[in-house]
């Protein structure tokens, strides 16, 4: 299927030559005119392409609260939360319902779908850019699955060193070609990549690093919260034949990213040694858990225990409608902590300042 997209970048790449990967994925995504998140209806729904935690269970921002409230300093008049790539509120809802009084609730969206279906939330400020929000010196910045759509560069080990890919044209079709690599990319590569055996691929994530540090000089005292998933360097050294670019429509994964550019969600794994050093070089003092034992330390496994004691009391009591309901929100909040799932997720918890995640959150 051409797009749109694809004659705009053809015409484009014929008139000034190849793109950079990261050029290529930043248009894909975020073209005011044709891009995936910049234009069509919400992409995080079951009407979508993707779903993400908050819209698999009420759960997850219910316990994420908890660990938001944690932050907040004793003697602080307010506590400014902030969600990035925030879509259609699902975790801002069950989030402020817990929060209540003395928060100020910001959403940030590229997505004018997303930023309407936001503005329906009674209490959430909505922005196009986190440089629109208001400072405060309370913060706490939640990023889910934000990092693994934030343009990237491709590096390939080519001997003891590393080419890069562009986008190029070939026989008329959007094609990767060899290049010589910038500086930054060599940098990168060489510190974060990891293993990689010759011919490996490698996804050079300094816009991840970059976002990272720009969301922590926006934090006095709070945290940033980054939920995605990926690995450390070394976790993810085990998937560089190919690298792990990858492309999801309806719910599936979707065609090669060169195919059909701006129709799809172009995503990859995070390389959490990277964002992780980021943070720390920013002033935070950096954690990396999965989301199993980020939920869990907040009580999310307690609630199931409740849920799990309600449901055998119901079909005690014979009330058969009512134990469905609380055996379906017992499955969807699991499936948070699944191993081989969401659960294996991993979130990068950055504290600055005085505030931060206390150990009796543990």
């Amino acid at each position: 299927m051409t797009t749109p997209l694809a004659r705009v970048l053809l015409d484009r790449i014929a008139a000034t030559g190849p793109v950079t990967f990261d050029d290529f994925m930043r248009v894909c995504l975020y073209d005011p005119e044709h891009g995936y998140f910049a234009t069509g209806p919400l992409r995080s729904a079951a009407s979508g392409d993707f779903l993400t935690s908050p819209e698999v269970s009420p759960w997850f921002g219910r316990t994420l609260a908890r660990s938001v409230a944690a932050t907040r300093r004793p003697r602080a008049r307010r506590l400014s939360v902030v969600e990035v790539g925030a879509g259609s509120g699902s975790l801002l809802r069950p989030l402020l319902a817990e929060l209540g009084e003395d928060v100020d609730v910001h959403a940030v969206e590229v997505s004018p779908a997303a930023r309407d279906a936001l503005a329906g939330i009674a209490g959430v400020a909505v922005h196009q850019r986190l440089e629109d929000v208001p400072p405060a010196t309370d913060t706490v910045i939640i990023a889910n699955e934000l990092l693994d759509n934030l343009p990237a560069a491709l590096a390939v080990r080519c001997g003891p060193g590393w080419e890069e890919r562009h986008v190029g044209i070939v026989d008329g079709a959007l094609t990767l070609i060899a290049a010589h690599p910038r500086p930054e990319v060599v940098t990168w590569a060489d510190r974060f990549s990891g293993p990689v055996e010759e011919g490996g691929v490698v996804e050079v994530q300094l816009e991840a690093s970059r976002w990272v540090t720009k969301a922590l000089r926006r934090i006095r005292h709070g945290a940033l919260l980054a939920f995605d998933y990926g690995g450390t360097a070394n976790e993810l050294s085990g998937r560089r034949t190919e690298g792990t670019v990858r492309t999801y429509r309806g719910h599936h994964l979707g065609p090669d990213p060169l195919l059909e550019p701006g129709a799809t969600d172009i995503t990859m794994d995070v390389n959490f040694t990277a964002v992780l050093a980021a943070a720390t070089a920013a002033g935070a003092r950096g954690e990396l858990v999965t989301q199993a034992e980020f939920l869990n330390r907040w009580g999310l496994g307690d609630e199931l225990a409740r849920l799990a004691d309600e449901e055998r009391t119901l079909a005690v009591g014979g009330a058969p409608m009512e134990r469905l309901r609380t055996r379906s929100e017992h499955t969807d909040a699991s499936t948070l902590l699944h191993p081989r799932g969401l659960g294996d997720f991993r979130v990068l918890l950055a504290t600055v300042g005085q505030g931060g995640l206390p150990e009796a959150g543990r």
